[in-house]
C-alpha cells in the first residue's frame, strides 16, 4: 500500500515523502534538517527510513536542509545532471549521485522517471513514481506553464502533488515589485490557480483520483482561493466520488494520502 506524505509545501519550504515507516524516498528538503526530521518523526517515520533523496531543482526552498541531512544520513542523491553538478559544487557533498535523465530503479522498489519543468533554474524537473504495488504518483510543482513534457510526465497518475502557487488578483495588487511579479507569472515561473485548475481537470479526466494542491504562495494566495479555483475547474465532477482534493498547508498534510 503506497503512502504519500506532504511534509512541507509553500514558497518557504518544500519536502515530501513516499513510502512507509520502514522505507521510502524523500523529494526535496527545503527546510532545516531539524525541522524535516521532526516532521518525519511526528508521522512515526525514522529519518533512517529514507533510502534516497530526489531533488527537483536547486532553489533554496527545495534544498535548504539537504547538506546537513546528508551529513547525518548519507543516502544516494538523485537529480538531473545539471542539478547534481550544482549541488556538488555548492554543498561539497560526498554521497552517491544518481543522474536522472531517464527512468531509474531506486533501492529495488521505486521506478522513478523525471520530466523537465519550465522553471528559471537549470535542470528543473518533476518526478513520476511507479511503486512496487503498481500505483503511480507525481511531484509537479515550480512550473510556469503546463508543457507537453509535463503533461506526458503526469497524466494517468493515481495521485498528483500539483502546484497552485498564486491567485492572479492577489499577485497583481500585492506588494511585490514589478520584476518579481513578472517572474512569478512568466513561463518559467509558477503556476496560477486558474492554470492549475485547468490542468487538474485534465488529470482527473485521464485517471487521477487524488489531487494535492501545493506550493501555495503565502503572500499571493490562500488555501480557500486555490481550493475554490480547483473546484470550479472540476465542475461537473463530484468531489469524493470522481476525485479526492486536498490543499497542503505550509507544514504539509497531517496524515498520509493512501493511493
Amino acid at each position: 500500500m503506497a503512502k504519500f506524505y506532504s511534509l512541507f509545501s509553500s514558497s518557504s519550504g518544500n519536502a515530501a515523502y513516499l513510502g512507509n515507516e520502514k522505507a521510502g524516498i524523500l523529494f526535496d528538503i527545503g527546510v532545516s534538517c531539524r525541522r524535516l526530521c521532526a516532521a518525519l518523526r511526528e508521522r512515526d517515520i525514522s529519518p533512517e527510513a529514507v533510502q534516497a533523496i530526489c531533488i527537483t531543482h536547486t532553489h533554496s526552498d527545495h534544498i535548504a536542509g539537504l547538506r546537513v541531512f546528508l551529513k547525518q544520513h548519507p543516502v544516494p542523491l538523485c537529480g538531473t545532471a545539471e542539478t547534481l553538478q550544482e549541488l556538488a559544487e555548492q554543498l561539497c557533498i560526498d554521497v552517491p549521485l544518481i543522474p536522472m535523465e531517464q527512468t531509474q530503479i531506486i533501492s529495488d522498489n521505486w521506478e522513478i522517471t523525471p520530466f523537465l519543468t519550465p522553471h528559471d533554474t537549470a535542470g528543473s524537473c518533476g518526478y513520476r513514481v511507479h511503486t512496487a504495488d503498481d500505483r503511480t504518483c507525481a511531484i509537479c510543482t515550480d512550473l510556469g506553464e503546463v508543457t507537453e513534457a509535463v503533461r506526458n510526465g503526469v497524466q494517468g497518475c493515481d495521485l498528483v502533488l500539483l502546484e497552485s502557487n498564486y491567485e492572479e488578483s492577489m499577485l497583481k495588487n500585492g506588494s511585490y515589485p514589478a520584476f518579481l511579479k513578472a517572474r512569478i507569472r512568466g513561463k518559467k515561473g509558477h503556476l496560477s490557480n486558474t492554470d492549475s485548475a485547468a490542468f487538474a481537470r485534465e488529470l482527473v479526466e485521464t485517471g487521477t483520483t487524488r489531487l494535492i494542491l501545493g506550493h501555495l504562495s503565502q503572500h499571493n494566495n490562500t488555501p480557500d482561493c486555490a481550493e475554490q479555483a480547483a473546484l470550479s475547474g472540476l465542475s461537473g465532477m463530484q468531489r469524493n466520488r470522481d476525485y479526492i482534493l486536498q490543499v497542503a498547508a505550509p507544514t504539509g498534510l497531517e496524515k498520509a494520502v493512501i493511493f
